[in-house]
């Protein structure tokens, strides 16, 4: 690992723009606070901003906007009513069933509302406890509190805008790099399977979690660029070429899958000549190269090509002219002709990836070629997913059958337990076990127990610190130096390393306790420890037992969507073939569609891995099923390049057998998942000209090459036409073969749910 380069990529990434930016909305008032002497009395402000900042997610500013207004209102209602109720027991017992099913319930609309629901609930939990309370309790200081809260926020509000302002591309330049970053790791694990001997199942699995992370930040980006109205306007210069980068970064991570091959095949026929290992190299500098664009992006700087890709793809080019000349033969065309078009695949990437490293320039004469092309703003709106905001949504699931529902119940009566523990012993700061429950449990069984053991862990330690700290120096200066650089870490490490943000926040917590109270140190530090220890265990037992949502319960969908996906994918491409056209839009739509679902399934899967054994059941087929699926897309990528490159020269009805092959294997994968039966599974493929004319080509060039002559013109047409025909061919029944193993697992998906079924009745 380059750590110089982890750490450059770290300091100038979203999150610890992110991790800065909330630090500096809760240290900058507070700072001033103290220096009056009113921090004590006025805490709730620098706490205000605090919560508020945390609902300031990634995406379109008139979103993060309108979020941080409606997080500032809930909160206002939150600590209102908190602050009325505090004193009586059963009233808050009652408002904490009522907020927590509520705030939880938000989360049908969306991850950002969740986010806002989650403070909301947080800022209830701070105000029902005396520690952060006013001295009186009568309706003019609680009025007076829940105001100091909502001035935080609208002063965070004021500098969240203010950065927006100042730099309106910062964070689509940060996701963008990251993005990148992200494909070259993808292109990295790539480069693997051309080594000796590859692990093609941890390779494959390598693949699905990067596929999932590039997949997430696609899906923020397309939010931020395609729903910002200045970008998709593209008035100014920077827009424009972030935009088209944006674009082009879609179409290469595309074509990286496009790159698929029979690497088994390969290596048995190859294992021993150098090429696969010129091409393993050759990967790999071109991984690094787009890995350096990224970060330059994510800096904001320009990237100086070194020409190393030029060198690179000239290195690989003679390699492999130079094993033809020498070992080409009648045996051995068709694995040639596999290498020439891995070698065409590497040529298309480099040119892809040096007009990427020329757009971070941003050069003006970049963007006014842009500014020409047609464009795009009617077809924006196929590619962003709108929440609905309907409120008859909430209401729809207020069901068991609803996975929200489950989790807002069994949060509720977490948190019930949690705050009748906290009434029945002597716990100095007893809101800790409800914050420590509302942060830990999560929808996902896995997520909560990784939080589960990271957050015991990360208390810990960040209690063994901040004691280290006090306890080797006195000076306030450090120790307020020691506390920034935690509240730092904490926010920035909290979407990356739950553990390294619970210890920073663990430490920084004891660091100000100790300005307010030095002499009550040890009680916060036990307090600290017990309470979370408590939410954690509690934490725990929801999750497991009540009202659990296993993953196995909602597999069956994502393999349908990913089945509908890929099939509409293919459909869209395979139409360049049989002269039906080829619309781009809605290839782009389709190309989408399966990315998303494949992302969603795979991220689905890594679930269901991280739960109880008990839960995991037919764990391998589900997995076989994963990794086909990708295997699936891939082949289906690598058609749509030929599509583009071939389509309209090669285009026929001779096609069509090929096409209704894989056709009938969807629909045969339908009918399984539907539990019905399917005429299709006896078709036969009766006539097949494209593979007949393949099969004739492929003989003309083994005669020419045992020496047969032709003239020149023929055996051009003959080399240039074959191995086109032969390369989409093959990716016809690449993607027939995969198909039909899909269908064979899910057959052994559905006769073990038949016999589980029969075994062990269901639940009513």
């Amino acid at each position: 690992m380059d750590y110089a380069q982890e750490f450059r990529k770290f300091i100038s990434s979203q999150y610890l723009y992110a991790g800065v930016r909330i630090t500096a909305g809760a240290v900058i008032p507070a700072l001033i606070l103290y220096q009056y002497g009113l921090l004590g009395s006025m805490m709730a402000v620098p706490l205000g901003a605090l919560c508020v900042g945390f609902t300031d997610n990634p995406g379109p500013i008139q979103h993060r906007r309108n979020a941080i207004f409606l997080s500032i209102g809930f909160n206002f209602v939150a600590a209102m009513i908190a602050g009325l109720s505090r004193g009586h027991s059963w009233m808050i017992g009652i408002e904490l069933v009522a907020f927590s099913m509520f705030f939880s319930l938000l989360g049908v609309y969306g991850n950002r509302a969740n986010s806002i629901g989650s403070i909301a609930l947080l800022v209830f939990i701070f105000n029902i406890d005396a520690h952060l309370s006013p001295a009186g309790n009568d309706f003019r200081d609680i009025l007076i509190n829940a105001g100091w809260f909502t001035a935080g926020g609208l002063w965070y509000a004021v500098l969240s805008l203010l950065l927006h302002t100042l730099r309106p591309y910062k964070l689509i330049q940060q996701l963008l790099g990251e993005s990148l970053m992200e494909t070259a790791r993808y292109l990295d694990v790539k480069a693997a399977f051309y080594k000796k001997d590859p692990q093609y199942k941890e390779l494959y699995r390598s693949l699905m979690r990067h596929q999932i992370a590039i997949q997430q930040h696609q899906d923020e980006l397309r939010e931020m660029l395609f729903k910002a109205r200045s970008v998709v306007r593209e008035s100014t210069s920077k827009g424009r070429v972030l935009m088209q980068m944006f674009l082009d970064s879609i179409d290469l991570f595309e074509r990286i899958m496009t790159t698929q091959q029979d690497y088994e095949a390969l290596h048995k026929e190859f294992e021993q000549e150098e090429i696969l290992q010129v091409y393993h190299r050759t990967i790999l500098e071109m991984a690094d190269t787009l890995n350096d664009i990224g970060l330059a992006i994510q800096d904001g700087l320009p990237y100086r090509n070194e020409k190393r890709i030029d060198r690179l793809i000239e290195n690989a080019r003679d390699a492999f002219f130079s094993m033809r000349n020498k070992k080409l033969n009648a045996d051995n065309i068709e694995g040639f002709i596999k290498l020439r078009h891995i070698l065409f695949s590497l040529q298309d990437l480099a040119e892809r990836i040096k007009v990427l490293s020329q757009y971070t320039s941003y050069d003006r004469s970049i963007s006014k070629a842009l500014k020409n092309q047609p464009k795009r703003e009617m077809h924006l709106d196929r590619f962003i997913t709108r929440q609905d905001l309907d409120p008859n949504l909430l209401f729809d699931n207020l069901s068991l059958e609803s996975s929200t529902f489950r989790h807002a119940a069994r949060l509720t009566l977490a948190l019930v337990a949690g705050y009748v523990i906290s009434l029945l012993f002597p716990l100095g700061h007893g809101y800790w076990i409800l914050l420590t429950i509302t942060t830990i449990l999560k929808p996902a069984y896995s997520i909560s127990k990784k939080r589960n053991g990271q957050r015991i862990i990360g208390t810990i330690t960040g209690a063994l610190l901040g004691f280290a700290a006090i306890f080797i120096t006195e000076d306030t200066t450090i120790l307020f130096i020691i506390m920034l650089l935690a509240m730092i870490i904490s926010y920035s490490m909290l979407k990356l390393n739950y553990l390294v943000s619970s210890a920073g926040i663990t430490l920084y917590v004891i660091i100000s306790f100790h300005f307010l109270n030095p002499s009550g140190l040890g009680v916060v530090l036990h307090d600290r420890v017990i309470d979370t220890a408590i939410g954690c265990v509690i934490a725990f037992l929801a999750s497991s037992f009540v009202l659990p949502v296993w993953e196995k319960e909602q597999i069956a969908t994502y393999l349908e969507q990913s089945i509908v996906a890929n099939r509409s994918y293919f459909s869209t491409v395979s139409k360049a073939f049989t002269g039906n056209g080829f619309d781009i839009t809605n290839y782009k739509v389709a190309r989408k569609g399966a990315f998303v679902a494949l992302a969603n399934m795979s991220d689905h899967f890594q679930r269901m891995m991280s739960e109880p054994k008990s839960k995991q059941y037919n764990l391998e087929n589900y997995h076989q099923f994963v990794a086909t699926s990708h295997l699936l897309t891939s082949g289906i990528a690598s058609l749509s390049y030929y599509a583009h490159r071939s389509g309209q020269q090669y285009g026929s009805m001779d096609f069509q057998p090929l096409v209704n092959q894989v056709e009938a294997q969807f629909e045969l994968a339908t009918a399984i998942l539907d539990n019905r039966t399917s005429s299709v599974a006896e078709q036969k493929l009766m006539e097949d000209p494209i593979r007949q004319k393949v099969l004739e080509l492929l003989e003309i060039r083994r005669d020419e090459m045992s020496g047969k002559q032709l003239e020149e013109e023929e055996q051009n047409s003959v080399r240039k036409t074959l191995s086109d025909l032969k390369a989409i061919t093959d990716q016809f029944q690449l993607i027939s073969t995969i198909s039909a193993e899909q269908v064979k697992i899910l057959d052994k998906l559905r006769e073990f749910a038949r016999t589980r079924d029969a075994v062990e009745p269901q639940p009513s």
